[in-house]
């Protein structure tokens, strides 16, 4: 397909959102990180000059796409998935450290931070598996196997340690239970969260008391119509058991304190109130100040560059996970409620044209990208209006982040390509 049929057949509703964002965002950003010395807005030396050559490239990134085959990266997707690995394993012996965390190449002017290369690489390898003639989700072998292509990125992006990344993968679960993964996981996975926090909140044995006795309700009035292997519920049991009984050995023992005080907070754990206001004013303040930023917007908000509170520094890392707040105190609740509507209309499109997908890859990848970008909504916003603990995880095309807005743009530009192409689209390669 020429580049010229490409933008005619290309979606340009999901085009637009995304020029929208981006460029709302990197208002936001230079509002947040603009000083009166800086001159250009090209400025290297400067967050939203960075940014701003990010997105430009990203543009430059869309029309060399649309000279693709838009089956390149099927085809290539397995040779993408390894290198994305091995870029993560590299971190190791050749990362840059930065705020405690070794998840950057250093590149001279820039930093490559390969766990946003590799969400894209997960995605393509996980559709790619996914969408082969021999794979049967239902078959164990096939579930393993497909599990283990999402963790193994996971376990290469904690130790780095980098939590917030780690987390955006397990978003392609979603993708395993569209594929007809068995729905009892999801439901496993919910339940030993809550047995984590409830046990946190109310001690082991009281938690151990109840588990047990609706373990026993289960097992003697269990409803027919759910129908749970024997293995997979013994394994769940042992999870289970594992969990509530050793639950405050790991938050004492294997937790750090930022991560006790998050959890402490979150859950309202801690019962000295000193001690809790503390942990407020510490692991909290990032929170504390994004609301008030966010409060003191009201409807219209201050103005461009008038936020006293972005402006004044208040909010620590606002030019990345919290940007949202900038946008509140200077746009007011109106602007702010508009960029969550474009969020959501920009997934329910992703959403619609998947389905509309002739090719199974095509359509994976799709719904793929669109967990991904949930997960990132999502969890951001929630925890910049203190619904969600501080994982630090940014929100897209708004945080600074060149590797992010680089990528994330590459996910929506692959999908676009794949799209335009569908009336020409078969069953094979």
């Amino acid at each position: 397909m020429s580049g010229k049929s490409f933008l005619w057949r290309v979606d340009w509703l999901i085009l637009l959102l995304y020029l929208a964002l981006s460029f709302f965002g990197w208002l936001n950003l230079y509002s947040t990180t603009v000083t009166d010395t800086d001159t250009s807005l090209f400025d290297f030396s400067t967050y939203y000059g960075k940014q701003l050559f990010f997105f430009c490239l990203s543009i430059v990134m869309f029309f060399s796409i649309s000279l693709l085959d838009d089956r390149f990266f099927e085809r290539f997707s397995s040779i993408f998935y390894f290198v994305g690995l091995f870029l993560l394993i590299g971190l190791f012996a050749f990362g840059e450290t930065i705020a405690g965390a070794t998840s950057w190449y250093d590149l001279g002017a820039f930093n490559f931070q390969p766990s946003e290369f590799a969400k894209l690489t997960t995605v393509l390898g996980l559709a790619k598996y996914l969408s082969d003639l021999q794979t049967d989700i239902k078959k164990p072998s096939s579930q393993v196997f497909a599990v283990l292509l999402i963790l193994a990125p996971v376990v290469l992006v904690v130790p780095q340690p980098d939590p917030g990344s780690a987390l955006i993968f397990l978003a392609l679960f979603l993708v395993l239970f569209y594929e007809g993964f068995p729905i009892y996981f999801l439901i496993f996975a919910v339940v030993l969260a809550l047995l984590f926090g409830l046990t946190l909140m109310f001690g082991p044995i009281l938690i151990g008391i109840i588990y047990a006795v609706l373990l026993l309700f289960y097992f003697g009035f269990k409803s027919p119509s759910i129908k749970i292997p024997r293995l997979a519920m013994a394994a769940f049991v042992l999870f289970s058991g594992l969990i509530i009984t050793g639950t405050t050995y790991v938050f004492e023992e294997v937790f750090e304190d930022r991560h006790r005080d998050r959890f402490n907070l979150w859950l309202n754990l801690e019962k000295n109130t000193n001690e809790l206001e503390s942990i407020r004013k510490s692991i909290g303040y990032n929170t504390i100040q994004a609301e008030e930023a966010i409060a003191s917007g009201r409807w219209l908000g201050k103005g461009f560059l008038k936020g006293t509170r972005t402006k004044g520094d208040f909010v620590p890392q606002q030019h990345t996970d919290y940007i949202f707040s900038s946008v509140g105190e200077e746009w007011g609740f109106i602007a702010s409620a508009l960029v969550i509507v474009a969020f959501v209309l920009l997934l329910n499109r992703l959403v619609r044209i998947a389905e509309r997908q002739k090719r199974h890859f095509n359509r994976l990848f799709g719904y793929g990208i669109t967990a991904i970008l949930l997960f990132h909504f999502v969890i951001n916003i929630g925890m910049v209006l203190g619904l969600l603990p501080t994982i630090g995880i940014p929100l897209p095309f708004f945080s600074y982040g060149g590797s992010g807005q680089l990528f994330m743009s590459l996910m929506l530009f692959i999908f676009l390509k794949m799209d335009a192409n569908r009336l020409n689209q078969d069953g094979g390669l």
